[in-house]
């Protein structure tokens, strides 16, 4: 993910050796990887239990648990990518590692789609730009994702496959940032042009990949789910997904249709494009940007392959 800053400004983690950026009119794109801001730091705080005491406590706990999962290939020393696992659970450690063996399961199961993920195998769904992530957070320092599957959406150029990997990159990109491990994502789907071919081309097994992945099996706290511009043959479409839905991430899922004011209710007008009603001025970034700025960590999704469990 990035965050717009000014052209001097540089921040560092020890997965990534050099930031990469991009450079758009007065701003310089970046990947956010610097300490969340004092807010956030108080919402982890108060929401996630983080403190310096028991996040090193915590820390030390889940290590000794993964040294048992023999057949687990992960970073064990590396702080930060505990921390990754750690936050959505609340620094319960026993919790984060059931998370760890849910994320790297099912990418075991759903390997045809996870081997050897990465930007540079996956330039196809950004030049279709569908999806899109803002480049400035939420009220609440969340971040959006936006994924347009109606008028956008050549589906006989673009399979749902792609469009999921394309998710993935940037849900993997998400977890590198400490301020949306904390603040979470938000995600908008506008289904503006979803025709009666489109929604034939979504199965009960697609479905059910991607409910198992937000529900289980991804370290990222999606804090709603808003369907926007939904014409009705897209009930046809939801009622494949209701089976699996838990309640936990069924009262997350909200509708608007194409109520603004109803969206606003979530999302503040200043952090939503004109195109929802929003006021928000920063030039949006397109699909090809962000792939020429993915692209520059390809090695680091490299790494992301490298960790997990062995196929059987």
């Amino acid at each position: 993910m990035i965050v717009p800053v000014k052209k001097e400004t540089r921040v560092m983690l020890s997965d990534i050796k050099e930031v990469p950026s991009l450079t758009i009119g007065d701003y310089t794109l970046e990947f956010e990887l610097g300490p969340p801001s004092q807010e956030l730091q108080e919402v982890a705080r108060k929401e996630l239990r983080e403190t310096p005491e028991l996040q090193k406590q915590s820390m030390a706990r889940l290590q000794e648990l993964l040294k048992a999962e023999k057949d687990l290939k992960c970073p064990i020393d590396n702080e930060a990518w505990l921390i990754r696992f750690l936050r959505p659970c609340k620094y319960y450690p026993e919790s984060s590692l059931n998370l760890i063996k849910h994320y790297y399961n099912f990418k075991v199961k759903h390997s045809s789609i996870y081997d050897n993920l990465k930007p540079s195998r996956e330039k196809n769904i950004f030049e279709h730009n569908i999806l899109t992530v803002l480049p400035n957070r939420d009220q609440h320092g969340r971040r959006i994702l936006i994924i347009e599957l109606g008028k956008k959406w050549k589906h006989n150029k673009c399979s749902l496959d792609e469009v999921y990997k394309g998710c993935v990159l940037y849900l993997e990109a998400a977890m590198l940032e400490p301020s949306t491990q904390i603040a979470g994502a938000v995600v908008i789907f506008d289904m503006d042009g979803l025709t009666l071919q489109q929604t034939w081309q979504f199965t009960p097994p697609f479905a059910k990949r991607i409910v198992d992945l937000l529900q289980e099996a991804m370290p990222v706290r999606i804090k709603n789910l808003h369907i926007v511009n939904q014409p009705y043959v897209f009930n046809m479409v939801f009622a494949l997904f209701k089976p699996f839905l838990k309640e936990k991430l069924r009262n997350r899922i909200i509708f608007h249709g194409t109520d603004r004011k109803s969206l606003q209710q979530y999302i503040s007008p200043k952090c939503l494009p004109a195109q929802y009603g929003g006021t928000l001025e920063l030039q949006q970034i397109s699909g090809p940007q962000w792939y020429s700025l993915l692209i520059q960590v390809d090695k680091e999704y490299d790494a992301i392959s490298s960790y997990g469990y062995k196929k059987k």
